[in-house]
């Protein structure tokens, strides 16, 4: 008997819901809060309102959660309210965060974070520092005693949350890892400049970092950002690199989930980079903003076009999110609106 349109839609919706088993992270569901900037930590701690926010979310059938960008050091902050991930008084408290999130069964993982041109300082560096937005030259060029000095903050970072009880760390390709793969940015003649391969060098050695500091058996992201490479063939070689490193799982970023990635081709940046790296994808941006978005996700989800769903804006405005869609009271959902962003509930 063939079966109703609305029962159909809540079988396939439950996908959503199923146990993801990797080698190195299993998790209850699919669903992925996605990291979105807060800036509402207290001169770089984290604060109660912080630990309050995320588990409340995580109670609601996530299944994982990344963390807000972190700063990895001095110099790798936007801003004053962004969050630490170095020093004593600043890991204490992530790990209250991630106790209080794994007490409802969700996993977490800190994104890894460093703003290189976008610090507001005049200590500003980049790979030659060029500022993103006027492309004018504003800061200092790194020299490779910064960059290995970098990477070492990197790994500190990820053996801290290994040790602290955090699931994986996820590498951010925003800020100053995107800066080195752009060539408006990366302007150096060194083996960090040049084509994709070399650009994505910097990369590459956050990456290795981090994996000689957790080991083998640690799952690393990488968050690729939504333009990190202008060509199928770019990214492949990015794709490539990346695993080499030590990548397990990546997390695709885009202005929509489905956008298409390059022109002349239907498929989105998540679709790409699970065909070039054969490894397990996130698919992030815009998810729950559209009444028809989550049966496209779902198809998507069975066709093995990427292997979880993270969900950021829409997660700002109604905590509760995961567990309507679950409950088929999708009516009930707080829409996101622009307000959202400017408190933590």
């Amino acid at each position: 008997m063939k079966l109703p349109t609305t029962a159909l839609a809540l079988r396939d919706i439950d996908l959503l819901f199923r146990p993801f088993t990797h080698r190195k992270l299993q998790l209850p569901t699919r669903l992925v809060m996605a990291p979105v900037l807060r800036l509402f930590a207290d001169a770089g701690m984290p604060t109660v309102e912080m630990l309050l926010y995320y588990s409340r979310r995580a109670a609601q059938e996530l299944g994982l959660i990344i963390s807000e960008p972190v700063a990895v050091n001095a110099t790798a902050s936007l801003d004053e309210g962004m969050a630490h991930f170095y020093g004593g008084a600043a890991l204490r408290a992530w790990k209250g965060i991630c106790r209080a999130v794994h007490r409802t069964g969700c996993k977490m993982a800190p994104l890894l974070f460093h703003a290189g041109m976008l610090h507001p300082g005049e200590e500003a560096a980049g790979p030659s520092g060029i500022d993103p937005g006027s492309l004018q030259q504003r800061g200092e060029t790194m020299n490779k005693e910064n960059i290995r000095n970098i990477a070492l903050d990197f790994a500190r970072a990820a053996a801290s949350a290994r040790l602290l009880g955090f699931d994986g760390v996820v590498v951010d390709g925003a800020g100053l890892v995107e800066q080195f793969l752009h060539p408006e940015t990366n302007r150096r003649h060194d083996e960090y400049g040049g084509d994709m391969v070399s650009r994505a060098r910097f990369a590459c050695e956050l990456v290795h970092a981090v994996r000689k500091a957790v080991g083998s058996r640690f799952p690393i992201l990488f968050r690729l950002p939504e333009h990190c490479a202008d060509s199928p063939q770019e990214l492949e070689q990015l794709v490539s690199a990346l695993c080499a490193a030590g990548v397990d799982i990546f997390a695709c970023v885009g202005e929509m989930v489905h956008f298409p990635a390059f022109a002349g081709s239907p498929l989105n940046m998540a679709c790409w980079v699970r065909m070039l790296s054969q490894r397990p994808v996130i698919a992030e941006g815009g998810v729950g903003l559209r009444a028809d978005s989550l049966q496209q996700l779902v198809r998507s989800l069975v066709a093995r076009e990427f292997d979880l769903v993270a969900v950021g804006r829409a997660l700002l405005a109604d905590a509760e999110w995961g567990r309507k869609v679950r409950l088929a009271r999708e009516d009930s959902i707080s829409p996101f609106h622009p307000g959202a962003v400017l408190h933590l509930f």
